[in-house]
């Protein structure tokens, strides 16, 4: 009997020791519940491979947000000067046909 405790304690320290997922519980409505069910399906993974994706692309988006918005007040603070933007904008527009 102490064999087996003493295995599945190791197991269990080894487990925890080298696995790098979580569990974690999360609530959802039923509609989005079928929704997810529904994309995990159309694109071949399990429910749970599907909110890992949506997640890092959710925070992948927060984070641009945030670095445009960094980039947004620095140009605020330090704005271009006429002639150097006028240099620009030659670049920006269209050839003629």
């Amino acid at each position: 009997m102490w064999a087996c405790f003493e295995m599945s304690s190791m197991w269990s320290i080894l487990w925890n020791r080298f696995n790098i997922m979580q569990i974690v519980q999360i609530v959802l409505d039923k509609k989005l519940l079928h929704a997810a069910d529904q994309a995990a399906k159309r694109t071949r993974r399990n429910r749970s491979a599907l909110v890992r994706d949506a997640l890092r692309e959710h925070l992948r988006r927060l984070e641009l947000r945030a670095s445009e918005e960094r980039d947004r007040q620095g140009y605020s603070r330090r704005p271009q000067a006429d002639a150097e933007a006028r240099g620009w904008e030659l670049e920006a527009t269209w050839p003629e046909e």
